[in-house]
């Protein structure tokens, strides 16, 4: 039960960070890449927030999250590796990797029926 706490918690922080990529969406004028990366991620952020209120329901949604950080983060840190990036770009790298991390680490394990359907197959 308390993992399962911790988990909402991390779902809402994580949602709340996502979902304040609406901000700069909206205050700034961005590059085109970067205003289609912060809508996704500010849908997903939303989403995060909506899935902490019951998260083995919503494992597949966590798993893509913390999947999809470490695909991002494997891209910048290529990027920040090849000076394609600036340097300090490396912090989201590492940002976005605890982020995957703590996803992981805290998942819902599957209920007893996905168990048995799964090897049903």
């Amino acid at each position: 039960m308390k993992r399962e706490r911790v988990l909402q918690v991390v779902l809402v922080l994580v949602g709340l960070l996502f979902g304040a990529a609406v901000y700069p969406l909206l205050a700034m004028h961005l590059e085109e890449a970067l205003r289609m990366m912060l809508s996704v991620y500010a849908t997903l952020g939303i989403f995060l927030l909506l899935a902490s209120r019951d998260p083995s329901a919503n494992r597949s949604l966590i798993a893509f999250t913390a999947w999809s950080s470490f695909a991002h983060a494997a891209v910048m840190a290529v990027q920040v590796f090849y000076n394609l990036i600036p340097r300090r770009e490396a912090l989201g790298v590492l940002v976005l990797g605890v982020i995957g991390v703590a996803l992981l680490v805290l998942a819902p394990a599957k209920s007893g029926s996905e168990l048995a359907s799964a090897t049903a197959l």
